[in-house]
C-alpha cells in the first residue's frame, strides 16, 4: 500500500516487532524513529498515521501527541504504553489520539484499528477538499459584478461575516438571495458546519412545522418513526429560510420562539432541545407591508431585519448585464463544448436595453439557449427569444456611440471593441480608412481585431 506510517519507540526490540507486522505482514509504508524530537522533524514527509509509544527519551509521547496535533490537527496518532495505566489513556485521547494500546500489544486488534483510522483520515481529506471547494465557489470573486450598487452589496456582506447577526436579503425572485445567503455562510465563522435550506413558499403549510422542528414517532398520521428538523440539522451552521414572508402566521410565533431561545421542541414531543443556529432569510416581499396587513408578525420582522441586504434587480444595475452575458457565454461555451466568440452589436444592443424581469437566473437561462440554438460564430439578434428582440426599440445603432448618453458606465474595452467594430462597418471593410477614423495607425487597428476577433467581411 502506498499509506506511510510512523512508528515510535525508543525499545528496538518492540519496534523491530511493530515494523515486521505493519510492514511485511500488512505491506504499509513504514519509518521508524526510536525517539520523538526525530520523528517531529520528519512531518513534512507527511505520514498516514503515527504510531507513537508513551515513554520515550526527550519529549515524551504525550507532549509529542500536542506537536502533532498542532502541525496537522486530523493526522490519527495511535497511542503504545507498557504502563497500562487508565489516566494516560483518558489524557491521550482527550489530546485528540485516534487509539491506545497497552504493551503487549493486540495485533489482531491494532491491524483493524489502522485500517478504520486510515480510512477516517482520508475521509477527513476529502471532506477537507470539500470544504475549500465550496468556500472557492461561494469567494466574492465568484459573484460577477462590475456595477457600483452590487460593490456596495459586498461591503454589506463582508461586516456580516464573523459575527451571527440576523441577516434578511431583499430582492426580486432571481437576484442571487441564496447566492449571498451563501457567500455569508462560507466566507464566515461557520463555514465548516451546515448550511440548510429551507424554502418556506414551496413547503405545505401543515407540514412546515415538522420541517423546521422535526417530530416524534406517532405524532401525526404518517409518522412512523421520529424525524430531525432542519433547526437540528443546522445546528452550529446557518439555517437559510429562504421566501420566509410565505411562512404562515400561525408557525411564526414558534419560530420566533427558537430564534431567541435557541431551544424548541419536536411536534408530539415534550423534550427540550437547544440548537445552535445562525439565521439568515430571504425574501422578494414588502414585509413592512406585511406588518401593516397583520400577515406577518412584526415582532419576527424585526428579529429577523436585525441587518437588511437589498440586491438591486438587473434592470438597476446595468452595467452587469454585458458582464453577465460574457460571463454565462464562457460558462456555456464549456459546458457545451461549443466555441461561439461573443455577441453581434445588435444582440449586445437588445440584451442591454431589456428590463430582464426575471434578473440573473433569466440572462442564465437565456445565454443556455442561445448557444444550444445558434449555428454562427457570434450570437446574432435572431438567436435571441421573441420577447427580447420586440421588448427593445427600433432601429438598432451598433456604434459605441449608444452609449455616450448612457448614465451607464460599461468596460472601456467593451467601448473600443464596438468602436472598431462600428467603423470597419461604415467604412465597408476598408481597414486603413477606419483606422484614419479612429485616428489609429494601422498597425493597432490590425493588433486589435486580432484581440478582438473582428472579421472585416462580418464585423
Amino acid at each position: 500500500m502506498d499509506k506511510l506510517i510512523f512508528v515510535v519507540d525508543d525499545q528496538a526490540p518492540i519496534l523491530r516487532l511493530i515494523t515486521y507486522w505493519v510492514s511485511e505482514k500488512w505491506n504499509y509504508k513504514v519509518k521508524t524513529f526510536d525517539n520523538a524530537e526525530d520523528m517531529l522533524q520528519a512531518l513534512n514527509l507527511r505520514p498516514d498515521l503515527i504510531l507513537l509509544d508513551i515513554m520515550l527519551p526527550g519529549i515524551n509521547g504525550i507532549d509529542a501527541l500536542k506537536e502533532v496535533k498542532k502541525f496537522e490537527p486530523n493526522l490519527p496518532v495511535i497511542i503504545l504504553s507498557a504502563q497500562g495505566r487508565v489516566d494516560v489513556a483518558l489524557e491521550a485521547l482527550k489530546l485528540g489520539a485516534y487509539d491506545y494500546f497497552p504493551k503487549p500489544i493486540d495485533t489482531q486488534r491494532l491491524e483493524p484499528a489502522i485500517r478504520n483510522a486510515l480510512k477516517n483520515y482520508d475521509l477527513e481529506k476529502e471532506l477537507e477538499k470539500v470544504r475549500e471547494n465550496v468556500t472557492q465557489t461561494y469567494s466574492f470573486s465568484n459573484i460577477i459584478s462590475a456595477d457600483g450598487k452590487m460593490q456596495d452589496v459586498f461591503k454589506m456582506v463582508s461586516k456580516v461575516l464573523n459575527n451571527d447577526i440576523t441577516v434578511l436579503i431583499h430582492g426580486e425572485s432571481g437576484t442571487g438571495k441564496e447566492l449571498i445567503a451563501k457567500a455569508i455562510h462560507y466566507n464566515g465563522i461557520r463555514k465548516n458546519n451546515p448550511f440548510v435550506v429551507v424554502n418556506c413558499a414551496s413547503i405545505p403549510r401543515d407540514l412546515m412545522e415538522s420541517e423546521l422542528f422535526g417530530h416524534e414517532k406517532g405524532s401525526f398520521t404518517g409518522a412512523y418513526q421520529r424525524k430531525m428538523g432542519k433547526f437540528e440539522l443546522a445546528n452550529r451552521g446557518t439555517l437559510f429560510l429562504d421566501e420566509v414572508g410565505e411562512l404562515d402566521i400561525s408557525l411564526q410565533s414558534k419560530l420566533l420562539r427558537a430564534i431567541q431561545q435557541k431551544e424548541f421542541e419536536r411536534v408530539g414531543g415534550t423534550e427540550t432541545i437547544k440548537c445552535d443556529v445562525r439565521i439568515i432569510s430571504a425574501t422578494n416581499r414588502d414585509l413592512k407591508s406585511a406588518v401593516e396587513t397583520k400577515e406577518f408578525r412584526e415582532d419576527l420582522f424585526y428579529r429577523l431585519n436585525s441587518f437588511p441586504i437589498n440586491l438591486p434587480p438587473l434592470r438597476m444595475r446595468k452595467g452587469d448585464i454585458i458582464v453577465l452575458a460574457e460571463h454565462f457565454l464562457d460558462h456555456f461555451n464549456r459546458k457545451l463544448d461549443k466555441k461561439v466568440d461573443g455577441f453581434t452589436p445588435k444582440a449586445i444592443k437588445l440584451l442591454f436595453d431589456y428590463d430582464w424581469p426575471g434578473n440573473v437566473r433569466e440572462m442564465e437561462n437565456t445565454i443556455e439557449r442561445c448557444l444550444i440554438l445558434t449555428e454562427n460564430s457570434r450570437i446574432d439578434a435572431d438567436d435571441l427569444p421573441v420577447h427580447i428582440r420586440s421588448a427593445g426599440p427600433s432601429g438598432i445603432d451598433s456604434s459605441a456611440e449608444q452609449y455616450l448618453n448612457s448614465p451607464v458606465i460599461l468596460p472601456f474595452e467593451k467601448i473600443k471593441e464596438e468602436a472598431i467594430r462600428h467603423a470597419i462597418k461604415v467604412t465597408k471593410g476598408n481597414i486603413l480608412e477606419a483606422a484614419k477614423k479612429l485616428k489609429l495607425g494601422r498597425a493597432t487597428i490590425y493588433r486589435l481585431m486580432a484581440k478582438y476577433r473582428i472579421d472585416p467581411e462580418k464585423p
